[in-house]
């Protein structure tokens, strides 16, 4: 339990302080997180037998990522993104030259990775300049209110919880809990609304009404995949917490869902 809350602390802490301290260390900060879940998605992958192409899914994961933050930012089309067929086009060459029996399985999982977890983390750091310039405001309130989610969940599931959720993918998760989660979520997001006025407080309470069911839905993806090849944990990187999969999987599907809404919708 100590390492467990002093490597949640001391992450929460570099998490926070690559949001506070402008642009280039937020989108250096969430590139190599995004690019450190990519490698562990691709490492459970080759436990089940696999073989994705660490160095093309790497490479294309990192200039997708710069692309479009180099977009979101300059709010101009970046020449670079036309490259982004050239590199993909690696992924299916490669496999001619590997002696592979599954080789479009292998191009499938590489193409996945980039997927599931890269491109999530795009959206993310777009949250940054939905508005226009910088602001660290949506992304941080987007954490804040996921965290609470978690909290007000476990909490919630702990104290009344009754009914099972999605038994089969994860036991533990309750209705009671879920709902719990919700609440407690958007609480936080009014909370938000009084200090961070970009958006106004419906607003806000339905991002955290969003990130409460699409972030349940990525928990809820990630047990199942890591339940398909039999692994409790996706990785070990952080000591006490399991891998970044395992801290992140709640962001993989509300963040591109949370970004899109506030881009149609609050801006």
């Amino acid at each position: 339990m100590k390492t467990r809350t002093i490597t949640g602390v001391f992450f929460i802490i570099v998490m926070l302080a690559s949001l506070l301290t402008g642009h280039y260390s937020f989108g250096a900060f969430y590139l190599l997180l995004g690019l450190f879940c990519q490698f562990e998605f691709y490492g459970l992958i080759k436990k089940s037998g696999y073989q994705p192409n660490y160095v093309a899914g790497l490479i294309n994961g990192a200039l997708i990522y710069i692309a479009f933050a180099y977009t979101a930012n300059t709010h101009i089309v970046q020449p670079v993104l036309f490259l982004i067929p050239v590199t993909l086009s690696a992924v299916f060459i490669q496999e001619l030259f590997k002696k592979s029996t599954t080789p479009f399985q292998n191009i499938a999982f590489t193409i996945l990775g980039l997927m599931f977890t890269v491109m999530p983390f795009t959206f993310f750091h777009a949250m940054a300049y939905v508005n226009g310039d910088f602001n660290f405001h949506l992304p941080l309130g987007f954490f804040v209110m996921l965290w609470s989610n978690d909290t007000g969940a476990y909490l919630t599931g702990r104290a009344f919880g009754r009914t099972k959720l999605f038994e089969r993918h994860s036991p533990k998760k309750t209705v009671e809990g879920f709902f719990g989660g919700l609440l407690i979520a958007a609480l936080a997001g009014y909370i938000l609304s009084i200090y961070y006025t970009e958006i106004e407080w419906k607003q806000w309470i339905s991002m955290a009404i969003l990130i409460s069911c699409f972030g349940t839905l990525g928990d809820l993806v990630e047990s199942m995949f890591k339940r398909s090849i039999n692994v409790k944990d996706s990785g070990g990187i952080l000591p006490g917490h399991g891998g970044l999969l395992d801290r992140f999987d709640g962001l993989l599907i509300a963040a591109p869902i949370v970004y899109s809404y506030l881009y149609f919708m609050a801006t």
